[in-house]
């Protein structure tokens, strides 16, 4: 007798869309205080590829200094044993 074996086809991805926030530089630390300059998000000075494309065009400080906000999506595709028949 011959077995019959049932395959189930899976697939998944994962997306990372990474985003930089407001500025979170302490202006003042190095006369004891704390301040931020109040820069809402990152918008880079140059293209990518560019050395400016590390310098934000609003504050001036490296992109370090930004929130770093990291979406991630996993999307998963299942195909059951049957499908297509």
């Amino acid at each position: 007798m011959k077995k019959r074996q049932v395959v189930a086809k899976t697939s998944s991805s994962i997306t990372r869309n990474v985003r930089y926030g407001e500025c979170q530089k302490n202006h003042a630390a190095n006369i004891g205080g704390y301040a931020v300059d109040g820069c809402r998000e990152f918008m880079a000075s140059n293209g990518e590829g560019t050395s400016g494309a590390l310098t934000c065009a609003a504050c001036g400080c490296h992109r370090n200094f930004h929130r770093r906000e990291v979406q991630t999506e996993v999307v998963c595709e299942y195909s059951p044993p049957n499908y297509g028949r």
